[in-house]
């Protein structure tokens, strides 16, 4: 079964690969599995706050506060897509437990590798690989700035969240060339996994310029 996960990094401060994916009980989370011995661990990420929990047991000796720091770094902005469970040559990885944790819940709505976020994926991601936001942001700030609807919604004193989920839900709609564009509760699965990919808020640019248009818009 696939997992959605990050590709995997290699580390240099222990002999050990890693990658960041999506739980099933929500968020993030990132994975280490040593390559000299047959131990991994998995660490919860706090979304606020950045910082990994180890969830459930492991041997802290094996996984040094430092491999964990590097982990989170190389795979910060990588996306996510559905990649099959990883098998080190030394041994296979039988972390099932873990697995079964780790994998995505689909019962809930699940936007990675549909049309629409594979066409953010390949709009902004840079030549490392990673999400640009804020060449996302201003491409989306400059669509807002361009739409009547959104010119509509802020004379109507709509509130911020309400416009953002529009404008994200239009624009990827344009990009995924999908007329029937997306449903609310698909636009806040779509952000929520973006948030995660980065560890802040994917539209907070977008956000804030919503935000300030709003309060001009009460002084007129």
């Amino acid at each position: 079964m696939n997992i959605i996960r990050t590709t995997a990094v290699e580390l240099t401060a222990i002999p050990a690969i890693a990658y960041k994916q999506k739980l099933a009980t929500g968020g993030a989370g990132l994975k280490i599995l040593r390559l000299d011995t047959d131990v991994s661990a998995v660490f919860t990420i706090d979304r606020r706050s950045g910082e990994a929990t180890p969830f459930g047991l492991y041997e802290a000796e094996l996984f040094p506060n430092e491999a964990v720091y590097e982990a989170q770094e190389l795979t910060h902005g990588l996306p996510y897509t559905a990649r099959g469970k990883i098998k080190i040559t030394v041994f296979e990885d039988h972390a099932d437990a873990e697995e079964a944790v780790a994998e995505t819940d689909r019962e809930k709505a699940d936007m990675v590798n549909t049309p629409e976020y594979n066409a953010l994926i390949e709009r902004y991601t840079d030549e490392e690989g990673k999400l640009n936001y804020a060449l996302m942001n201003k491409d989306f700030i400059q669509f807002a700035s361009r739409s009547t609807k959104v010119g509509e919604m802020i004379g109507e004193r709509a509130n911020d969240h309400e416009i953002v989920l529009y404008v994200v839900a239009s624009r990827v709609a344009v990009l995924a060339g999908n007329r029937d564009g997306l449903s609310i509760e698909d636009t806040e699965a779509l952000i929520e996994t973006l948030d995660e990919i980065s560890l802040r808020s994917a539209f907070k640019e977008l956000t804030l310029h919503i935000r300030r248009l709003l309060a001009l818009s009460i002084g007129k």
